[in-house]
């Protein structure tokens, strides 16, 4: 089976031929591709003829395939945070480790990056067979993460739906959402998210809520709804018959967890539910 030189990977590859200025690279057969150069600087001292060496293909400044036996921040179909370096009429640069930096596009790009960003990206082959970040990463993100219910967990918001929720990569790396339902806040793309496993789909991804679990999330909302009514000066025109849009919108949490937050003070004698609201006894 004939083997390719595969841009993007790390893969191991046979020194061919000895030159003043580095050594060329192909694959143990020597078919299907032309063989690339390892630069004299990065060729690990001692090395000669038909050594098997591990190393990194990409394309050089003029489009040239060339490896490397440095170690990039991202590699194909892989996820990554990456600093933006430089944005130019074409699109973004960033840092990843190589001398040439990597192109992000402006069409890959979710908002309008800045220099100094550091934006979560994957690394794909656009059509013209040179290496490209994008941002659109909800393919790339892995799904085996070995988090347990109930764990808690941290990563960035890389996409927002209206329809579904919040997409969250766990560890930059693993696919995870917030789902609408769980949403009482805004969030924005990059924003960093602490939260806690809810559920682990059958396909590995991730379901998160920033909720805790009731009976601790229970006196949390208790004592927001609290401190919401003393400085609201004892009276809040909300109760257990107000609409969830409403609730949603004032306290950021569910009708449910707000009828069990003001249960809780109502059972702790601290509030009185009438008709028109709660008020502080």
């Amino acid at each position: 089976m004939k083997q390719k030189i595969e841009l993007g990977k790390y893969q191991e590859l046979i020194v061919i031929k000895e030159v003043d200025f580095g050594v060329y690279l192909n694959t143990p057969t020597g078919e299907g591709s032309e063989s690339i150069l390892l630069p004299k600087s990065q060729v690990p001292e001692g090395t000669q003829l038909n050594d098997v060496l591990n190393v990194f293909v990409y394309k050089d400044s003029e489009d040239r395939p060339i490896a490397t036996t440095l170690e990039p921040d991202i590699t194909l179909g892989g996820t990554a945070r990456l600093y933006v370096k430089q944005v130019t009429p074409i699109g973004a640069f960033l840092e990843w480790g190589l001398s040439k930096d990597l192109f992000l596009p402006f069409k890959e790009q979710l908002y309008e990056v800045k220099e100094g960003d550091a934006v979560l990206v994957t690394l794909y082959l656009d059509k013209s067979e040179r290496l490209c970040a994008s941002m659109h990463v909800y393919e790339a993100l892995r799904n085996d993460s070995g988090y347990q219910k109930d764990d808690q967990v941290s990563g960035r918001v890389y996409e927002i739906s209206e329809n579904f929720g919040v997409f969250v990569a766990v560890d930059d790396m693993y696919s995870a959402l917030i789902p609408q339902k769980e949403v009482f806040e805004k969030y924005r793309i990059n924003q960093p998210v602490y939260a806690r496993v809810a559920q682990v789909m059958e396909d590995g991804r991730l379901t998160l809520s920033v909720k805790k679990k009731i009976p601790e999330q229970m006196n949390e909302d208790a004592d927001f709804i609290f401190q919401c009514l003393e400085d609201e000066g004892g009276f809040l025109p909300f109760h257990d018959k107000s609409s969830p849009e409403a609730i949603k919108n004032r306290f950021h949490m569910s009708k449910n967890a707000f009828k069990r937050g003001i249960g809780h003070l109502l059972k702790a004698g601290k509030i009185t539910i009438a008709g028109d609201g709660i008020r502080k006894l």
